[in-house]
């Protein structure tokens, strides 16, 4: 099956409760998002498997895979499609060899030498970026278009851009090419997530991919 990361819906739980954070979370899956990342910094171990499972539900029901944030443990107690590891988690070969072959595992780069590296020990996908400035980390370092642009040259494997991105903002992409684009904010804290998820969508499919 071929992986769709066209609209890559990060979620950050921060703010909502429980109730209100999964609804926003099917919202958006109405409106389009092809793959979900959960990213869960602060909860507990149990904390974070329970809300993986309740959210796991959600994207079976749309057919959309669901990828854990960092913890291969959570991704193999909950059942999720797959894992994403940064450049401070775990090794993208270790994590491959932890979760088998039949998983998804994603990686983040921001050098074509981290890509390149990502891409030999396993990974299906890659996150590039910050593209902008972002509100949901601390850290962020930025990702110039032109590293981007080498990083989807030099590996054959799917190429996300993050960090920033929206409807609005996607016009430095074009000519670049990217699989497609991640979001959080653009899409969690909208007033409709389904909304935010279907415009993204279709700004990505106009702007960067021509269609």
């Amino acid at each position: 099956m071929k992986l769709d990361t066209s609209l890559y819906f990060i979620t950050d739980s921060t703010g909502f409760a429980e109730e209100e954070f999964l609804r926003r979370v099917e919202s958006a899956l109405t409106g389009g998002v092809s793959i979900l990342q959960l990213r869960e910094k602060n909860r507990t171990t149990r904390e974070y498997i329970d809300l993986a499972e309740k959210v796991h539900e959600l994207t079976l029901k749309y057919k959309v895979p669901l990828i854990i944030d960092d913890r291969v443990d959570v991704m193999l107690a909950s059942g999720a499609e797959g894992v994403h590891v940064g450049a401070e988690d775990m090794p993208v070969r270790t994590a491959r060899s932890l979760i088998g072959e039949d998983k998804i595992l994603g990686a983040t780069a921001k050098t074509v030498e981290v890509a390149t590296k990502a891409y030999e020990d396993g990974a299906d996908y890659l996150g590039v970026g910050a593209i902008y400035p972002t509100t949901t980390k601390v850290k962020t370092v930025l990702t110039s278009t032109e590293t981007l642009d080498a990083i989807t040259k030099a590996v054959p494997i799917p190429v996300n851009a993050i960090g920033g991105l929206n409807k609005d903002n996607l016009h430095v992409l074009k000519g670049i090419n990217i699989a497609g684009v991640c979001a959080v904010s653009a899409i969690m804290k909208a007033d409709s997530p389904k909304e935010a998820a279907s415009e993204l969508k279709k700004a990505y499919e106009r702007i960067v991919k021509g269609v």
